[in-house]
């Protein structure tokens, strides 16, 4: 393992060549992508860095032009749509989000009080993370067949567990559901809404809601976190929360918009964007329209990230210096390139260790018993603990299952992600919760007959 120390120039970024080999150490020896494209924006112009290839069979390098799913940072051009139809006096951002579906769909209300647009877009609407109601045909496209139906459905008949507004809680659904009641208001299809509202002013031609004839071509395989390919995602209904492909080109130049390079009639939309601030949490980090708002002053960087079944995507800029960086991935490891992005913008920002190698131990197939269960993070949000074999599975809602191994005889690592889970027994060692350790955070699971 090689120690990373960023080069800083007068340009603000590591030259060229320490981007090349952080992405070499990432992909060559810490086999944590097999191709990953990273393009920088500030005082000396654009840059575009990229090491790998296309795929774990197909050995075309990957360069500017290369496709890839940005996953959730589709929420950003969500927002950015919102603000430039609230602009136009199309929209209002405290709207009530039935005003723009057919009255047939029963929104929940609370104390009084219904949902707005400004509170889909903040994540601060009371809706679940995703529908209860989405179960996939096929888990390795888990969005692709679910319909408008099932989310008007799950609309009318949910309760919301508290006030909206009095809490952040990330939510598929909420900005799906944003995006599919602006396409409604436009008379368009999110792709095309997005495509005239905001791509085509910014020049963006590469990037699109599904992988067109025309991208195909240029779209990279993605993977999973064994470096193996997996099919690409459909996001039919929810396609606000995370349909769009790009390019590396492409998202260079949004970062020029979005750091006052690029003149565009998006600026007073974007302006919009930047400056409502609801708390998301402990971190201090707060939540524009789409964006996560991290620190404040010179130092204050504006974010989103973003992860399918085969990709992993960052993007995010300082207003205060004039730089930004994306950087795209074909392969869903959980070290994505997060950490790369974020050690660009701010060499102090550590590059992420790899996960070190872990070793799964033999267990007494009655142990597995005593774990199966079902452990809800949220009201909507269940791990569900099943026998696998002679071991154990998990799967999260509207995920694929995975299996887990045992390290000890309470500690268990997922095989296919970054994540571990830790089970809190009783004196009969009988499970009666959980912790998930992922992405540095804990979450704790009583399980539901506890």
């Amino acid at each position: 393992m090689t120690v990373s120390v960023p080069v800083q120039t007068a340009s603000h970024f590591p030259s060229d060549a320490e981007i090349r080999r952080i992405l070499a150490e990432r992909i060559d020896e810490q086999r944590q992508s097999l191709g990953i494209v990273v393009g920088t924006f500030g005082p000396d112009g654009r840059h575009i860095v990229s090491h790998g290839n296309f795929g774990a069979y197909y050995a075309r390098p990957v360069d500017a032009d290369t496709g890839f799913e940005i996953g959730s940072i589709t929420k950003v051009f969500t927002a950015l749509a919102l603000a430039e139809m609230a602009g136009r006096g199309e929209v209002g951002l405290d709207d009530p989000v039935a005003m723009y579906l057919p009255a047939t769909v029963h929104m929940p209300r609370r104390n009084g009080r219904e949902i707005t647009l400004i509170d889909l877009a903040t994540h601060t609407s009371a809706l679940p993370r995703l529908p209860g109601n989405l179960a996939p045909d096929d888990v390795d496209n888990p969005y692709a067949d679910y319909s408008v139906d099932q989310m008007y459905a799950f609309l009318s008949a949910y309760e919301l567990p508290r006030d909206i507004g009095s809490q952040y809680e990330y939510s598929n659904l909420g900005m799906g559901l944003l995006g599919h009641a602006l396409s409604r208001r436009a008379g368009l299809s999110y792709g095309a809404l997005v495509r005239e509202r905001i791509l085509s002013p910014l020049n963006m031609r590469s990037t699109a809601d599904t992988s067109a004839v025309y991208m195909k071509s240029r779209l990279a395989n993605g993977h999973d976190a064994k470096l193996m390919p997996v099919l690409n995602w459909d996001l039919p209904t929810l396609a606000g929360a995370g349909a769009l492909l790009s390019t590396p080109d492409d998202m260079v130049n949004f970062i020029e918009m979005l750091v006052g390079a690029r003149s565009s009639p998006l600026e007073a939309a974007l302006a919009t964007t930047l400056s409502i601030r609801r708390p998301i949490g402990a971190e201090g980090d707060e939540t524009g329209l789409g964006w996560v708002i991290s620190g404040s002053g010179d130092g204050q960087i504006v974010w989103h990230n973003g992860g399918t079944g085969g990709y992993r995507a960052f993007l995010g800029f300082m207003p205060a210096k004039g730089v930004g960086v994306v950087a795209l991935s074909n392969t869903a490891t959980e070290i994505g390139v997060d950490d790369i992005g974020r050690h660009l913008l701010d060499g102090r920002n550590p590059l992420a260790e790899p996960p070190r190698e872990r070793v799964a131990v033999t267990l007494d197939p009655a142990t597995y018993d005593r774990y199966v269960g079902d452990y809800p993070l949220s009201p909507d949000f269940v791990l569900s603990i099943t026998r696998h074999g002679n071991g154990l599975a998990v799967q999260a809602t509207g995920q694929s299952r995975v299996e887990i191994l045992p390290e000890s005889e309470t500690s268990f690592f997922c095989t296919a992600v970054n994540a571990q889970i830790t089970f809190d027994v009783d004196s009969r060692g009988q499970a009666k919760g959980l912790t998930l350790h992922q992405n540095g955070v804990d979450q704790p699971a009583m399980r539901v007959d506890e």
